[in-house]
């Protein structure tokens, strides 16, 4: 049994990759990230297909941030119709509808999540995101980005509209393990490293809020005594704010 051992280390690698390589974008990504906080700004987190669940991984989480906003798009998730999640991730102006929908604003931050970062819609909210003065973060794949031609009309790409680019280091197409009998590779990596990166944002971004003389707002697990209380009053706090609250 040798290819789960492949994929471990593949993320491993890639971990280490993202240590020696990314740890300024993410500290630039905390700092804005606390700044938006501090200054009561709005934080969205969006991604298409499978990048929804980094959107989800942040929200409503144990030892999460509370004042973060997920634009989760049922169309564009997969529960309903993955494929038709696909065709639909590619369509431009759909993005508008949501800008639109989640009123989001000038000194807002987006944070979206595109592996591949060539469809329509997510380079179709990053467009308009910047164009509407949103501080934009982009988490991407720059080897799959660059070796593929976008697929919306301005013949952009995702990170090409960022303010700051998260690089999930991955390789062309996700997929880490080669199995030659099936003539393609296995195993994605996007999500979990993914998952790794923007968490670390979010704990430097409570570790400059703290060096600000600011007290975060955290929640807790609801599994753990005393959780439910403090977690009771955060969602009283922001319901009917938090969309997905």
């Amino acid at each position: 049994m040798n290819k789960p051992f492949e994929y471990l280390t593949n993320l491993q690698k890639i971990l280490e990759n993202i240590i020696a390589c990314q740890l300024s974008a993410i500290e630039e990504s905390s700092k804005v990230f606390a700044h938006a906080l501090e200054n009561g700004n709005n934080i969205f987190l969006f991604g298409t297909g499978h990048s929804h669940m980094l959107a989800e991984e942040l929200f409503y989480r144990a030892g999460g941030l509370v004042k973060l906003q997920p634009v989760l798009e049922t169309a564009l998730m997969l529960h309903e119709s993955a494929s038709k999640s696909t065709e639909i991730e590619r369509l431009e102006g759909y993005a508008k509808i949501l800008f639109d929908t989640y009123s989001m604003k000038e000194n807002d931050v987006i944070v979206i999540i595109s592996n591949s970062g060539r469809n329509g819609t997510p380079v179709d909210m990053a467009q308009i995101a910047s164009e509407n003065g949103l501080k934009v973060i982009a988490l991407t794949n720059l080897n799959h980005s660059k070796s593929s031609p976008s697929r919306h009309k301005s013949g952009k790409k995702l990170y090409e509209f960022a303010d700051i680019v998260l690089d999930n280091m991955g390789c062309v197409g996700d997929a880490s393990v080669s199995f030659e009998e099936i003539g393609r590779n296995a195993c994605p990596t996007s999500t979990a490293v993914g998952a790794a990166i923007l968490n670390a944002v979010v704990a430097g971004c409570i570790e400059k809020m703290l060096s600000d003389g600011v007290i975060p707002e955290v929640f807790s697990s609801s599994n753990v005594d005393g959780g439910d209380i403090i977690n009771a009053a955060f969602i009283n706090k922001y319901k009917g704010i938090i969309k997905s609250l």
